[in-house]
């Protein structure tokens, strides 16, 4: 049974930053694709990064490029979303998901196309 928990979140003020984690375990080891999305009250869920922990490429959607920067663990058990100049609408509910992909898998798919989720973290930025 695949088990993917975040943690980090919290609440902060504009400028600030935050660092999210995601674990991922009960599957054999093998490498997959991770995204890290968000959903504010009345809005739809948004991607935020996503990355290939086989390869560590990397993909970010426009609102948070040069302000958050996603990586995994040596042990690739693990993803981070470090997020600095953090904005009022910042303010969400954080999910990481995981898709068991392979290196030419669009790190930019739709939320849907991720099959395990977590239970989200609250970040909320205040001005």
């Amino acid at each position: 049974q695949v088990h993917v928990a975040e943690s980090g979140g919290g609440s902060v003020q504009a400028g600030g930053s935050l660092r999210l984690s995601c674990a991922a375990s009960g599957y054999s080891d093998r490498d997959y694709c991770m995204g890290w999305f968000r959903q504010a009250p009345g809005k739809e869920r948004e991607g935020v990064a996503t990355i290939y922990t086989g390869t560590d490429a990397r993909y970010y959607y426009d609102s948070v490029k040069g302000r958050f920067t996603i990586s995994r663990s040596d042990t690739r058990n693990t993803v981070y979303l470090e997020m600095s100049s953090l904005k009022p609408e910042d303010t969400a509910m954080y999910y990481c998901a995981v898709h068991f992909c392979g290196g030419s898998w669009l790190l930019s798919k739709p939320p849907y196309e991720y099959d395990y989720w977590g239970q989200g973290t609250q970040v909320t930025v205040s001005s």
